[in-house]
């Protein structure tokens, strides 16, 4: 348990971020998954427009740091690669 003042407010501290971390990363994963349906589905136009629209959400949980760089430069990499095969 936390006995000083620092490490008590380090605790209410964390557990804040840890929900807004969260948020960030789902909001993430439901343009990822935007990007993935529309390959599935074939639709280049879409996917391409969705892919658009997941890069900056990519980069900026990574500005974050709650997604480390080469994370999702692999990522957005291997979409993109997917995207273009559609063609």
């Amino acid at each position: 348990m936390a006995n000083t003042p620092q490490a008590k407010k380090r605790i209410r501290r964390n557990a804040r971020r840890a929900v807004i971390n969260h948020n960030r990363i789902s909001r993430i994963r439901t343009f990822v998954k935007k990007v993935e349906s529309a390959i599935e589905a074939g639709d280049k136009a879409e996917a391409s427009t969705a892919l658009a629209a997941a890069q900056p959400e990519m980069a900026r949980g990574v500005a974050a740091g709650v997604l480390h760089k080469n994370t999702v430069a692999r990522k957005f990499s291997r979409l993109t690669k997917r995207v273009a095969a559609l063609g």
